[in-house]
Formats: structure tokens, C-alpha cells, sequence
């Protein structure tokens, strides 16, 4: 196989996405009276004529965003989206979209307990968890929710679904509840809480941005370096468009880690696709660390470790970016429990008993078990809050970077679950596994600082020879070529292996997708349809993908 590695610069890559037009494909007019919310991105940060034309003659400007200054949320008659479009300072416009939420082992297996006993706790970095809130009243995080908001509109900051109190607690619980049995990865750090899920898990990227705003303006008061989303949804243009990845990138560019879950959608479409190309939004940018999810099989050590059947695959949609980036546990992991909350009484079966932590006898549960790609991203989280605290200096990109090339690449060739559902083989390539696996101590005993940008980088199809290569784009950032160019970061046996999956062509077909391409010619349609067409929907997370069943497999 040819591994000679391509070069392709990030303004030919996204040419055809600047003229793709100026509303997004997923809006669609029903009725055109009907009132709808929007994203207003700009061709340049908006006068007072500007304004003032929007306000006066569109609708109403619910929203506008300091850090963010050429973006507007507004609502206005469905029926006007597209002349609004059309206005010359107007260079792109979405629906507000709907988002969803996607410890004894995991701190055994990612080596942060090492960490720990050397008093590296995080101590001192602000970690900032987007999520449905923060249950500030549990003793495994007294005192270090330094700053709650809520950005629903319910003027609630409290946790009512469940799930950010538990990624909090897999960022940084103290372990008070269990004699520091189930502590989180950096049970040093600060949490800021900003609450963007309502109590059924839902919720708007338009708040999300807004909460990434905010974050970005606490940044220097409470020493945020990471931002924690264990969020997504479907992907409906490049991301060089998307109004969400604009606000990570936004983040990583004032010097915020941004970890982002990949998504919990690699069964989806198995049948035809294998589970590829399910990655969700934000995790589909190439600046942020995208985390896909392993199994810790109920033991401590990494070596019988397996991929979770359910963590999305790359390459990403419509850019092919190699995601996710690293993989951690995310499995039947423990955390911290919300009593009452919409998860704690859907799955009472997930609360951990106090005997098996010495909790006092009769008492209530405090702990909870759930599944998924948001439980292996704040594992990550933690880890940078740990590496800032060792190197305040550190870049995003020397984080990401520094993560991936450590990341242990022992892996299986295969692995096969089975489950009333069906069977799932899952190949442990680039685009499962990313670089490898969290290893946090072999990351701290790093000492390599990637110069540039870490941009994840493109996969591409070679159609003559069939071979797969991958593209930097943005053009050899890397100088020596340590880390990307020699391939040391993914490592031969994962990115190239014996590329059993390619065998059939279903993720490549016979065309090249790329934000340059309006349409993809293909023998197999239906596959590059399931695929590949921008306008593919992916079943959202709900509760039930997050009951812990054997094996955790959803």
C-alpha cells in the first residue's frame, strides 16, 4: 500500500463550501408564518445599519455573543430565512438545532491514580463542564463549583437530568462519599457549570455557544484551560460553516482545551456502513480532541480492553477528518448520582449499593453507573487538567498532540459483540480508535511540543491504487514531522492494518467526498446515501443507550 502522504491546504478544501449557498440544507419551509430561530453567521462583525436593518425589518435579536461578534441568534417568519440570506452582510444562515447528552477502573486503567499520588490533581485549572448542570451539593464536590449559569432559559443551574453532575464527577470527584474509592481522574480542579441540557437531556445549540461565550469571558477569572462537551448532534455542513464548531474553535484559539464526546451512533447504519461516518457535531472539528469510548472489561489494566460496539466512527462527514482523535473508558463507568433526576429514576438499577463503596448501612446511594462516549470524554478532560498543572504553558495543540502520540496502541485486530440487537464486528483502525488509548502517566513522562497546529488531519481515497492516505491540511504545520508525518502519533498497525474494512469500498464507494463535492457517484447508492449525503440524520442519544446492560453494550 502506498503510504506516501498527500498535501492539500485548507482553502482549496473548503472552496466549494463558501459557495455552497446561504442556508443551511437541513432548514426546510413549511409554513412560512410560522416563527423559527436562527444562526446568523456574518461576513463581517455587524455595523449599527446592520443591526438595525435585522431588528427592524427581519425580527427579533434574541442573542448576541462577545466573543462570537459575527454570529446572532434571531427569530423571525420561516418565510424570511432566505431573503434574510441573501442581505449581503449575511454569509450563512442555520436553524437553532437540538443537541443531546451523548471510577475505581477508569482511574486504574488511564494511570491518573500515578498522577495523584505525585500531586498532580488539576489543582488550580479551571475546567469548564457544559452540560445539563452540576449538582453543587454532593460532598465529592464541595467547595470547588466556583461558577454555575444556566444558558436554557429555565433559569435553573441545578442538574434535573443527571448526566453533568456524573461527567463532573469522572472530571474531578474528591472520592469524600467512598473513602476515595470512586475519585475522578483530577479531583483538584475547579468546575465552572454551565448548564445548557434541560431535565430530559435536550437542549439547543444556540445555548451551547452562548455557554462557550461566556467561558471564553471567565477564562482569565477562574483559569479555565479545558472546556468539557459531552454534547453532539447530526452534521449538516463542512464545519467550516458550522456555526458550533466556529464557537469551539473560537475556545481552542483563546487557548482552551476543548474535549468533545464523539458520539454514541456506531451501531447505527451498521448493516450497510460498518458504523463509520457517525461522528456528531462539535466532535467533527479538527482542532478539538474528539473521544471515543473503550470497555474496561471489569479489570484494571488495559490489556484486555475492547472498543464499545456503540462509540461513533470516522471519517467525519462531508470533510473526512480522521476522528476520533483517542479513545478512553466510557463504559458501565461510576460517578456521581443525582437522586430524583430523569436518569436516576429511568434506571433505579444503575445506582451503585452503599456496601460496595463502605457507605454507611440503610444510607442512600451517591454513586451511578452510565455508558458512553460522555463518560470517556471527561476522562480525557481531567487528564489535560493534570498535564496543565504539571506544564502551565502548554498549548491546546501541545495537549492534543502530547495526548495522541502517548496514547497506548496495543490493540486487537477485531473484536465482536453480540446482543439481542444483533452482532457487531468493530476493526481497530484510525477511525475507531484514533491515536490509541489514554495513557495518562506515559503523557506526563513526555516531553515532546509539537510546533503549530494539530489539526486532525483528512483521509483520503486513492481510487486507482486503493489506498487510503492521510492529508495534513494545513500543509506540513509540523516542521519535523515528529508527530503527524511520520505516522508515529496513529502508528502503522492501526491506520493501515490489513484494511479488512475497505475490502468492499462501502465507506469510499467509487467517488471522493469532500466539502468540494455536491454529489457522489457511486455503484453501491444506497450505501453512499447512508453515508455520505449531508442531509443523513443519526438516531439520537436517549436514556436507554445509556443503561448499563452486560457488558455495558448498548
Amino acid at each position: 500500500m502506498n503510504k506516501m502522504l498527500l498535501r492539500l491546504t485548507l482553502p482549496t478544501l473548503f472552496i466549494a463550501c463558501a459557495l455552497a449557498g446561504t442556508v443551511s440544507p437541513d432548514f426546510k419551509v413549511t409554513n412560512p408564518q410560522a416563527p423559527v430561530k436562527v444562526m446568523i453567521q456574518l461576513n463581517t462583525p455587524p455595523t449599527a445599519g446592520d443591526l438595525s436593518t435585522v431588528q427592524g425589518n427581519w425580527g427579533t435579536i434574541n442573542r448576541m455573543f462577545h466573543h462570537f461578534p459575527k454570529m446572532i441568534e434571531l427569530t423571525l417568519p420561516r418565510g424570511m430565512v432566505k431573503p434574510l440570506a441573501s442581505l449581503p452582510f449575511v454569509k450563512y444562515v442555520t436553524p437553532v438545532r437540538m443537541v443531546a447528552r451523548h471510577l475505581d477502573l477508569t482511574t486504574a486503567t488511564t494511570g491518573s491514580m500515578l498522577a495523584n499520588q505525585a500531586g498532580l490533581t488539576g489543582q488550580g485549572i479551571g475546567v469548564a463542564v457544559i452540560d445539563s448542570g452540576i449538582d453543587t451539593t454532593n460532598a465529592d464536590l464541595a467547595g470547588r463549583v466556583v461558577y454555575s449559569e444556566d444558558f436554557t432559559g429555565e433559569g435553573i443551574p441545578h442538574d434535573l437530568y443527571g448526566h453533568g453532575t456524573h461527567v463532573a464527577g469522572i472530571v474531578g470527584s474528591s472520592g469524600a462519599n467512598s473513602n476515595g474509592r470512586y475519585h475522578g481522574i483530577a479531583p483538584g480542579v475547579n468546575l465552572i457549570n454551565l448548564r445548557v441540557l434541560d431535565e430530559t437531556g435536550a437542549g439547543q445549540d444556540a445555548g451551547i455557544i452562548a455557554a462557550i461565550d461566556r467561558a471564553i469571558e471567565l477564562q482569565s477569572t477562574y483559569n479555565i484551560r479545558v472546556i468539557n462537551l459531552s454534547v453532539g448532534r447530526p452534521i449538516y455542513e463542512s464545519f467550516y460553516l458550522d456555526p458550533l464548531c466556529q464557537a469551539v474553535e473560537a475556545a481552542w484559539q483563546a487557548g482552551i482545551t476543548v474535549v468533545v464526546a464523539a458520539g454514541n451512533e456506531g451501531r447505527d447504519n451498521y448493516s450497510v456502513s460498518g458504523g463509520y461516518a457517525t461522528i456528531t457535531s462539535p466532535g467533527n472539528d479538527p482542532y478539538v480532541i474528539t473521544v471515543g469510548a473503550m470497555k474496561s472489561e471489569g479489570t484494571p489494566v488495559r490489556s484486555d480492553d475492547l472498543i464499545a460496539s456503540y462509540s461513533s466512527k470516522g471519517p467525519t462527514l462531508l470533510d473526512h477528518f480522521v476522528k476520533p482523535d483517542i479513545v478512553a473508558p466510557g463504559n458501565a463507568i461510576t460517578s456521581l448520582r443525582v437522586p430524583g433526576s430523569t436518569l436516576d429514576m429511568a434506571f433505579p438499577g444503575n445506582q451503585v449499593l452503599p456496601s460496595v463503596y463502605g457507605g454507611p448501612e440503610g444510607s442512600a446511594p451517591v454513586y451511578f453507573r452510565l455508558n458512553g462516549t460522555s463518560m470517556a470524554t471527561p476522562a480525557v478532560s481531567g487528564a489535560a487538567a493534570i498535564l496543565l498543572q504539571q506544564y502551565p504553558t502548554l498549548t491546546p495543540d501541545q495537549i492534543k498532540a502530547r495526548l495522541m502520540l502517548t496514547a497506548s496502541k496495543t490493540f486487537p485486530a477485531s473484536s465482536v459483540v453480540t446482543d439481542s440487537t444483533g452482532s457487531y464486528t468493530s476493526y481497530y483502525d484510525a477511525f475507531t480508535v484514533g491515536a490509541g488509548y489514554l495513557d495518562i502517566g506515559a503523557a506526563m513522562n513526555n516531553m515532546t511540543l509539537a510546533n503549530g497546529s494539530a489539526i486532525s488531519p483528512v483521509a483520503v481515497y486513492d481510487q486507482s491504487s486503493g489506498a487510503i492516505s492521510m492529508v495534513n491540511a494545513d500543509q506540513i504545520v509540523w516542521g519535523d514531522q515528529i508527530v503527524w508525518g511520520d505516522q508515529i502519533v496513529w502508528g502503522d498497525q492501526i491506520v493501515w492494518g490489513d484494511q479488512t474494512v475497505w475490502g468492499d469500498q462501502i465507506v469510499w464507494g467509487d467517488g471522493i467526498w469532500t466539502a468540494a463535492t455536491s454529489a457522489v457517484t457511486s455503484n453501491d447508492g444506497s450505501a453512499m446515501n447512508a453515508i455520505w449525503n449531508k442531509n443523513a440524520t443519526f438516531a439520537a442519544s436517549t436514556p436507554a443507550a445509556e443503561s448499563t446492560r452486560t457488558k455495558g453494550e448498548k
